[in-house]
């Protein structure tokens, strides 16, 4: 991924705020430069823009909306903020989490005026979590956030260049950007030049490479995120001397079928379901997040596990559109008894009947989880049972390059880089160093929140240039 020092370079052709990824971070920062008077193009790798967004759940956490409080939801950015805080054991860059969480329900609202028809996701809340906080299309779904970002976009005649991939940016001695050359289908060379650049193209679970030099102990395991997430902004970063941290830093979820490779949605374990291995047996508080417990599956037997609930839970499941397609693609199995569930996943019986009567007494109140999960506010689980099949999965990196206020890429002094943004996986993120400061919703937070402030303040600093 080279950086070219080219003091004289001329481009033909040239865009004010050139946008390098067209997944929700892109097309967010797209609208945002363009409703503050900037030119803008996206160039998007792929045949059709979708990005980690389109495979994700599509859930934004953002605080202090008009749809929160049509709800009589009480938050506040300052809530936001303090739940990222305690969840990433205070290692996130405390300023970088509140400029984000304030963004969040600020960025909200202006998409949903320009057309992103937002709901506020209701009847269970997310681990970590202090209100309900989740935004989403009603679709429930990422390729649904997507569509509506894509024809936002559209109505705001915002050009999107797709199979466009970028090879080589071209910076002058002081590191300021000039532009860009980019490959089309793989054959034709181009180039742009631009007064701004924003980095959108998200982090480096694709790159086997890099995966394993920050997170070696998902080298190797299953990747859930888009293959096109290489690393290119924090590589092309290092060149310029950008500052970068956190790279050990991870969103995983250990709640993928297997081998369907279908997510399935967590809020059945935040409502009541449990996690058991092979033997029958819960080996983790479920509550404590759905990243962590990546690590948690991959350590038990044949690095499985086994999502164990009820009726009433697999309705709750039915409402999100991939566990939808979990049963149909069969990786949910059901029984009427625990003797016949135990049959058809081939469940130790007696520890799988111990593990039930357990729950059971630690959601009546006669006796306390030693695993420390509460499960007195929820009613234990009843017959017919239904089980899936799960995995461990790396979803997208936290890491990235090092952003002030403003989401201008900093050098390792901490100086602003002339004309270069960042946002979404290509930032640092607000998780901390470790899987365990992944709080639900950091990565579509960062991305819609950055998103908004680097393509205002690109146009921003366009337009004063000019």
């Amino acid at each position: 991924m080279p950086v070219l020092c080219e003091d004289e370079k001329k481009f033909a052709l040239s865009v004010p705020v050139v946008i390098v990824g067209g997944g929700a971070c892109g097309l967010v920062a797209a609208l945002a430069a363009r409703d503050a008077g900037a030119e803008v193009l996206v160039l998007e790798q792929d045949r059709t823009p979708s990005g980690s967004t389109a495979l994700s759940s599509g859930f934004i956490p953002a605080a202090y909306t008009r749809f929160q409080k049509a709800a009589d939801v009480i938050d506040s950015p300052e809530l936001l903020a303090s739940d990222v805080m305690r969840k990433n054991h205070g290692e996130a860059d405390p300023l970088m989490v509140d400029v984000i969480c304030r963004a969040s329900g600020l960025a909200i609202e202006w998409l949903a005026d320009r057309g992103v028809d937002f709901i506020l996701v209701k009847g269970f809340l997310y681990p970590g979590h202090s209100a309900l906080r989740m935004h989403s299309l009603p679709e429930k779904s990422g390729q649904a956030l997507m569509n509506a970002l894509l024809e936002a976009c559209r109505r705001a005649n915002i050009d999107i260049v797709c199979e466009a991939k970028v090879t080589t940016l071209h910076a002058d001695s002081g590191h300021r950007i000039r532009g860009v050359s980019f490959s089309r289908r793989g054959e034709e060379i181009e180039e742009v030049g631009c007064a701004a650049l924003i980095l959108a193209c998200s982090g480096f679970g694709g790159n086997p490479g890099m995966v394993k030099r920050y997170i070696p102990e998902l080298s190797g395991t299953d990747y859930f995120g888009h293959k096109g997430n290489r690393g290119d902004a924090m590589l092309w970063g290092e060149e310029l001397g950008a500052a970068i941290k956190d790279m050990s830093a991870y969103q995983g979820h250990g709640s993928v079928a297997i081998p369907q490779g279908i997510l399935i949605t967590w809020a059945l374990m935040m409502e009541g379901g449990i996690q058991v291995n092979q033997l029958g047996n819960r080996f983790s508080n479920e509550h404590e997040g759905y990243s962590e417990q990546c690590v948690n599956v991959l350590a038990q037997p044949g690095g499985v596990a086994w999502n164990i609930y009820d009726e009433r839970l697999h309705r709750l499941g039915l409402e999100f559109p991939d566990y939808r397609d979990a049963v149909s693609a069969g990786a949910v199995r059901s029984s009427p008894s625990l003797e016949l569930l135990a049959q058809t996943t081939g469940l130790n019986l007696a520890n799988l009947a111990a593990t039930l009567r357990m729950t059971a007494d630690f959601a009546a109140g006669k006796s306390k989880d030693p695993l420390g999960r509460d499960f007195t506010n929820k009613p234990a689980l009843l017959p017919p049972y239904h089980a899936v099949k799960v995995g461990s999965a790396l979803f997208h990196t936290q890491g990235g390059l090092c952003i002030d206020a403003e989401a201008r890429v900093c050098d390792i002094k901490g100086n602003r880089l002339p004309n270069l943004f960042a946002g979404g996986g290509a930032a640092r993120g607000i998780s901390g160093a470790h899987v365990w400061g992944y709080l639900s919703g950091n990565g579509l937070l960062c991305a819609i929140s950055l998103g908004w402030i680097s393509g205002q303040e690109a146009a921003r600093l366009v337009l004063k240039s000019r």
